[in-house]
């Protein structure tokens, strides 16, 4: 499971997993990252964390692997 942080960089935005070294992927916008984070999160299960333009945090959404075992309905 590997967290996706969406960074802002100084021509867009940059998706990069959290521990490495390099963004897997740079965008125009924050929208267009965020979506790339999102499909990355939800395949590998983890969080998409969305920093602002001060680098701080400002929102975190989790999309861990389906449940196994769901209750019934």
């Amino acid at each position: 499971m590997t967290n996706q942080h969406i960074i802002p960089r100084d021509d867009g935005w940059g998706v990069r997993g959290e521990g490495n070294q390099r963004d897997t992927s740079h965008h125009d916008t924050q929208q267009e990252a965020v979506d790339a984070a999102r499909e990355i999160a939800q395949n590998q299960g983890g969080d998409v964390i969305i920093h602002g333009l001060d680098n701080k945090i400002r929102e975190r959404n989790t999309y861990g692997k389906p449940d196994p075992y769901p209750p019934r309905g």
